[in-house]
């Protein structure tokens, strides 16, 4: 099968990390022998960016010919995939995208006439389907939920003693993380201050954002700034437990990555991580009660070290198994076509 990758978010040498989920997907992909041309964004910023995305797709649409487009992102490289050519397209929602469309009458719009004219689209948490019908009424026939998967191979247990030694940690007493943009959203400056209460331990985070200078100076907190997504697994098996208590996440791919590591979690009850977060594996908590946090995160550090259970439960999102589903929708949108 001949498939057109067309996302807004993808890496390259100046963001490494941007949309590490669909590349991830991709490799899958390809490793089942179909052929993939891409037209990415592979940048953060910058003018036009989606205008030239807009070139690429009609352009790499003609010459390649696929037999399916697959895009990630409803508004705007869904909309794009659907006005770039006739081949069926299936697109993927994650999250920003479909909060757009409640909040943007002209993007409602787009995503209508985006979802109007995919054969299908996926949507990355039963709560982010949710919302996406909330908005656009008509994507309730289209919609399957299948996630991004975690990369078991990468994300696994390790050496606790040695992931400290590589990142330069060693936490007096249990050591949280948080993984992600410091920022409103993540939730970051009502996690440090229910960590204060704790007293003991040492919180760090991983990743860089407006709330930065609000969070830096504080006692035993470390900021250790965006480090690139292959030292993210050291990173976690350094830590005790890892900490994602955004506001809202609709799905979760740091929380599921850190239990495939092997490390109990403390996540939102707000989108996608009750899915998945399994009884023993972490604690769910009120994104927004400043006290239920504080207690949570005493509950995780209590969970065993590795954390059998977490790693149970996140094997059951096998990226593997996620690409599977995925071709399965792909095929039948080609078959769709043909027929």
């Amino acid at each position: 099968m001949r498939i057109l990758l067309v996302s807004q978010m993808y890496p390259g040498p100046d963001a490494p990390d941007l949309g590490t989920f669909v590349a991830g997907l991709e490799r899958e992909l390809e490793g089942r022998g179909h052929e993939i041309a891409r037209a990415v964004v592979s940048r953060r910023g910058g003018r036009g960016r989606h205008v030239m995305l807009a070139r690429d797709v009609a352009r790499t649409a003609r010459s390649f010919r696929p037999d399916v487009v697959y895009a990630h992102f409803l508004v705007p490289a869904g909309l794009l995939a659907a006005l770039a050519g006739r081949a069926p397209l299936v697109v993927t929602a994650h999250g920003q995208d479909v909060a757009n469309a409640h909040t943007s009458r002209a993007v409602r719009e787009a995503t209508r006439l985006a979802v109007h004219r995919a054969r299908a689209v996926i949507a990355v948490s039963a709560w982010l389907r949710d919302r996406l019908v909330e908005a656009v009424p008509s994507a309730a026939a289209k919609i399957e939920v299948v996630d991004c998967g975690v990369d078991l191979a990468r994300f696994a247990p390790r050496s606790q003693d040695a992931a400290r030694a590589a990142v330069g940690w060693d936490p007096a007493g249990t050591a949280f993380l948080c993984i992600g943009s410091l920022s409103e959203r993540k939730n970051v400056l009502r996690l440090a201050r229910a960590f204060e209460h704790r007293g003991e331990g040492e919180l760090a985070f991983v990743g860089d954002g407006p709330l930065r200078p609000a969070l830096a100076g504080r006692s035993r907190i470390r900021l250790a700034g965006p480090v690139p997504h292959d030292e993210v697994p050291v990173w976690i098996a350094a830590s005790d437990v890892v900490c994602q208590p955004s506001l809202v996440e609709p799905f979760g791919l740091a929380t599921l990555e850190a239990m495939a590591c092997g490390r109990a979690v403390v996540a939102t009850k707000v989108g996608g991580p009750p899915a998945f977060v399994a009884p023993g594996a972490g604690v769910l908590v009120d994104p927004e009660d400043g006290d239920a946090l504080a207690a949570a995160l005493t509950e995780a550090a209590a969970l065993p070290r590795p954390n059998a259970a977490a790693r149970t439960a996140a094997e059951a999102h096998d990226v593997r198994r996620q690409a599977e589903r995925v071709e399965e929708i792909l095929l039948r949108a080609a078959r769709d076509r043909r027929a």
